[in-house]
C-alpha cells in the first residue's frame, strides 16, 4: 500500500506490531520520552509528507500520560504536513464517562464533566481526521457533529458488531466451549447486541439487569430469563475490578447454571480483579488484546485472549484504499 505510514505508541507495542505484520508494513519511526519535568516529548523519525498516517494508542496503562503522547503524535503528523491523520484507539479512554452523573438531587445541578466529549474534542483539535476504535462503552459517542467542536465527533470505524462475530466465528475453535447449544446470558446494558448474536448462532438468551450506588459497585443484580442446566455465557465490552461480572457468575451458578464463562472486549483487570476472577465460579474469562494481557494472564490462569489484529488491519486498508468500511460490520476478515 503506498503513501501510507504506521505509527505505534508506547501504550501496546505488540498489538501495533501485529497489526503492522498483517499489512505487510514496517513501523514507523518515532521516538518519545519524558522530560525531567515529566513533560512528554515525541519526534517523529521520518518524512509523512502527503502520507496517510496511522497511530495506534490504545486507552491503557499510564493513561493520561499515553492520551497526551497521542496528542502530540498526530499534532506532529498534522502540521509536518501528512495527508490525513487517523488515531487507531482500540479501546477508548475515558468511554465510561459519557454523562453527567447524579450527584445531586436534581440531576441538572450536577456539576460532574463529560470526559469523554472533552477527549473527543481534544482529539479533533490536534488534528485527528479520522478516528477508528473498537466497542464503545456508550454509543452517544459516535454522534455526528453538526459543528465541529460542539458534540462528539464521528467515529468512522466502531467496531463494535464486527468484534462478537469475530469472537464466536473467527475464533471459535480457540473459545474453551462450543457456542453453538448454550444460551447467552449478557449483561444489561448489552442487551441490544447479544440479541443479534443470539440471532446469528440461534441461540436463547437471558438478561442480567444491574443498578449502581457509585462507580464499581453494583447494589443490586437481577437475573430475568431460565438458566436451570444450562452453560451460561457472559457478554460484556468491559471488565474493570470484576465486581460485576463475579457477582453475574455467582447469581448464575444459584439459578442453576451449570458453567459460566465470559467473553469480555476490553480487560482492564484493575485492583482486585484477578483474584477475584480465580476465586469465582469461571470455567474461563475470554479477552481480546485491546489492552495487553500477558501479564495478568501469568496470574490468573483463567483468562484467555483472542487478537483483534486483523480486525483493525483490514479497517486501516479498507480506510486507506476508500472501501467500504461497513462490510466488516457482517464479514470477517481472514
Amino acid at each position: 500500500m503506498p503513501n501510507i505510514v504506521l505509527f505505534s505508541g508506547s501504550s501496546h507495542h505488540d498489538l501495533s506490531q501485529r497489526v503492522a505484520d498483517r499489512l505487510g508494513l514496517e513501523l514507523g519511526k518515532v521516538v518519545t520520552k519524558k522530560f525531567s519535568n515529566q513533560e512528554t516529548s515525541v519526534e517523529i523519525g521520518e518524512s509523512v509528507r502527503g502520507e496517510d498516517v496511522y497511530i495506534i494508542q490504545s486507552g491503557c496503562g499510564e493513561i493520561n500520560d499515553n492520551l497526551m503522547e497521542l496528542l502530540i503524535m498526530i499534532n506532529a503528523c498534522k502540521i509536518a504536513s501528512s495527508s490525513r491523520v487517523t488515531a487507531v484507539i482500540p479501546c477508548f479512554p475515558y468511554a465510561r464517562q459519557d454523562k453527567k452523573d447524579k450527584k445531586g438531587s436534581v440531576e441538572r445541578w450536577s456539576r460532574a464533566p463529560i470526559s469523554a466529549k472533552l477527549v473527543a474534542n481534544m482529539l479533533s483539535v490536534a488534528g485527528a481526521d479520522h478516528i477508528i476504535t473498537m466497542d464503545l462503552h456508550a454509543s452517544q459517542i459516535q454522534l455526528n457533529p453538526s459543528t465541529r467542536g460542539k458534540r462528539f465527533f464521528l467515529l468512522l470505524a466502531s467496531l463494535v458488531k464486527l468484534l462478537h462475530l469475530f469472537c464466536f466465528a473467527l475464533e471459535l475453535p480457540k473459545l474453551p466451549f462450543s457456542v453453538k447449544a448454550y444460551g447467552l446470558f449478557p449483561l444489561y446494558l448489552l442487551a441490544f447486541r447479544v440479541t443479534s448474536i443470539a440471532d446469528r448462532l440461534n441461540v436463547e438468551f437471558a438478561l442480567i439487569h444491574k443498578e449502581r450506588k457509585k462507580a464499581n459497585e453494583v447494589d443490586r443484580m437481577v437475573l430475568v430469563g431460565d438458566v436451570k442446566d444450562r452453560v451460561a455465557i457472559l457478554v460484556d465490552d468491559m471488565a474493570d475490578t470484576c465486581g460485576t461480572i463475579c457477582h453475574a457468575a455467582d447469581k448464575l451458578m444459584s439459578a442453576g447454571a451449570t458453567k459460566v464463562y465470559a467473553i469480555l472486549t476490553h480487560g482492564i483487570f484493575s485492583g482486585p480483579a484477578l483474584s477475584r476472577i480465580n476465586n469465582a465460579s469461571f470455567e474461563a474469562v475470554v479477552v481480546t488484546n485491546t489492552i495487553p494481557q500477558e501479564e495478568k494472564m501469568k496470574h490468573c490462569p483463567k483468562i484467555q485472549f483472542i487478537d483483534i489484529s486483523m480486525i483493525l488491519a483490514e479497517a486501516i486498508r479498507r480506510t486507506h484504499n476508500g472501501e467500504s468500511v461497513s462490510y466488516l460490520f457482517s464479514h470477517v476478515p481472514l
